[in-house]
């Protein structure tokens, strides 16, 4: 346990010029004084770990000193190319970058671990795309990757509806989403962050100009929270149904899981037949007659009026259909 933290605290020390005993208690999991403990043990082992005392102090290497990858096990150097994702790479124009460094981890690994990636690679296969969807990849999206990667500001003409809308953006990240590519970004001048679908780019040009990120921007926890927002944001209405068992046991699976999961748990008892009454959010009236067909007879649609007597209809053309 030891011994990979003081390897995790040498790989760290490399890939900055200095980290404050703090900010490697942070990254570690441990109390700082463990930090100056291991500090010492890899001074005494031969690693050149310099403190810097006074209030902008830290731990830093010297003398340009860099570890080998020799100290991976085979666990780890088998996930280590498992963190990328192929057709991703591919799509932002980073196969060839992706390729290099892959070569260049093999080499550096011990002779025993350098079937690493086929091993890997012949046991998991990541697929980002939806079935049943074609996935285009996105024109300009190596463009909006570099800029990305550079932290500069783009300009960009964006399709909403049938217009196109032209922003100066700061672009901080890129998610892939069910096939589907997405830029985090702020525009330029004001606080609040959005979210663009790439393939709505009509054009991007990428300036000279630099932008300074924000240091405490969580890229995972922005998407996490506004892929809830957004989720949230579409369910308008509302439709109160009766569940079976087997309905309560395949709602998540009809509509959405969140939705369902909340709603469950707000509803009350059964009742004398087994049955639970929810108050489910629903996009819309359209939109909860497709879902919760799929659930056939294990819900019965209390209300709205509208919708019930849908179900009434149909079910009456279904009786008479299969009556024949």
């Amino acid at each position: 346990m030891r011994a990979a933290r003081l390897i995790k605290m040498v790989l760290l020390l490399q890939s900055r010029p200095s980290m404050t005993a703090a900010e490697l208690a942070r990254e570690l999991e441990v109390s700082e004084r463990t930090v100056t403990r291991d500090a010492q043990a890899l001074s005494e082992a031969g690693v050149p770990v310099y403190a810097d005392r006074g209030r902008i102090g830290g731990y830093r290497l010297v003398g340009g000193y860099r570890t080998r990858l020799t100290g991976l096990a085979r666990g780890e150097a088998e996930a280590l190319f498992l963190s990328g994702v192929p057709g991703a790479l591919r799509e932002m124009g980073l196969e060839d970058a992706a390729s290099a460094a892959r070569l260049k981890v093999s080499a550096a690994l011990l002779p025993s671990l350098r079937d690493a990636s086929r091993t890997a690679a012949q046991r998991f296969h990541l697929d980002a795309p939806n079935w049943f969807h074609e996935p285009d990849t996105p024109e300009l999206l190596p463009a909006v990757a570099d800029a990305v990667w550079d932290d500069r500001r783009i300009t960009a003409r964006y399709r909403r509806g049938e217009h196109d809308t032209e922003r100066e953006l700061e672009p901080y990240g890129l998610v892939l989403k069910a096939g589907v590519w997405y830029l985090c970004a702020r525009v330029s001048g004001q606080g609040s962050f959005r979210v663009y679908r790439i393939d709505r780019f009509t054009a991007v040009e990428a300036g000279a100009e630099r932008f300074e990120r924000e240091p405490d921007f969580d890229l995972p926890a922005f998407w996490e929270e506004r892929a809830e927002q957004f989720a949230r944001s579409i369910l308008r209405a509302e439709v109160v149904v009766r569940l079976s068992a087997e309905g309560v046991r395949r709602l998540p699976h009809a509509v959405d899981p969140l939705s369902a999961r909340e709603a469950l748990a707000r509803a009350g008892e059964p009742d004398g037949a087994g049955r639970v009454t929810v108050t489910l959010p629903v996009e819309s009236e359209e939109v909860a007659r497709t879902q919760l067909t799929a659930l056939g007879a294990e819900v019965e649609v209390l209300a709205p009026a509208s919708l019930r007597e849908w179900f009434a209809a149909e079910a009456a053309r279904l009786a008479e259909l299969y009556g024949r």
